[in-house]
């Protein structure tokens, strides 16, 4: 077993961990540590804890220190100077001629590296654009070409249920979507009702799926016949959600019953 602490760096970035060394750390305090690209402010989100050591890849950074006053302000003072770089690079984009979207700039804690991210149909030769960047600012340089889901994450935005976008306000990583978990949910698969402001399917279809598998393993399918309390029917419909059933049973019509109602498999009805 390993101690370690969760840190964030963003607000719903994803949550790394450190090694708290002897420092006495809780949630919510603001640290200083060492990455790979240098000196990083963060916040702890997951206070210190054992882990197994097969659940982290090591070697693990250690945490240098609690984040002072003047740490606060240069991220502050770091704050105003992405908004320079960006209309800065927005220029310079336009003056090259660029067939690429700027979507945010980051400077790192300690003004090691200046890290550009963009949007772009394919490979753009950014050569001449980073060398007049390098120019400016006199530090390292990286553009990092990035996703349409990874642009609605840092633009962020109003979903179509009326609140903000998960994944710029609480989600970590991107979980596996797919058609299947809208067709496991009998949703309408038009593409304008199933997916987000990314033109991606919505994530929010990953949160139920599970409960909906679940339900489909323990419900007789559609065309199953059944025995309920007024006598064997054939299953016509399936309500997942409130998990009933539509059954139609001869000579009575077409009735409902909850799942629980259900007796078993009529095996000599056909």
């Amino acid at each position: 077993m390993v101690t370690v602490v969760g840190i964030r760096f963003k607000k719903a970035g994803k949550i790394y961990y450190f090694d708290p060394g002897d420092l006495e750390l809780k949630k919510e305090d603001n640290v200083i540590v060492e990455t790979a690209r240098g000196l990083e402010y963060g916040k702890v989100v997951i206070p210190p804890r054992q882990v197994d050591e097969n659940e982290i890849v090591q070697p693990l950074r250690p945490v240098l220190r609690l984040a002072t006053e003047a740490d606060k302000e240069q991220v502050d003072r770091n704050v105003e100077k992405e908004k320079q770089a960006f209309s800065i690079c927005q220029q310079k984009i336009a003056e090259h001629g660029l067939p690429m979207k700027l979507i945010d700039v980051e400077f790192t804690f300690d003004v090691n590296k200046v890290i550009f991210y963009f949007t772009a149909d394919g490979r753009v030769d950014f050569r001449e654009l980073v060398k007049d960047l390098a120019a400016i600012f006199r530090t390292r340089i990286e553009l990092r070409q990035i996703g349409v889901r990874d642009e609605t994450k840092m633009v962020g935005g109003l979903g179509c249920c009326g609140r903000p976008v998960c994944c710029s306000t609480f989600m970590g990583e991107f979980a596996p979507v797919s058609i299947r978990m809208a067709k496991e949910q009998n949703l309408s698969l038009n593409p304008s009702k199933i997916s987000g402001l990314c033109g991606r399917l919505m994530c929010c279809l990953h949160y139920e799926n599970e409960a909906y598998e679940d339900a489909r393993r323990r419900m007789p399918e559609c065309g199953a016949m059944v025995r309920t309390p007024e006598g064997c029917g054939r299953v016509t419909k399936v309500n997942l959600l409130k998990e009933k059933l539509t059954v139609e049973i001869p000579e009575q019509g077409i009735r409902e019953f909850p799942l629980k109602a259900i007796r078993g498999v009529c095996y000599n009805e056909q």
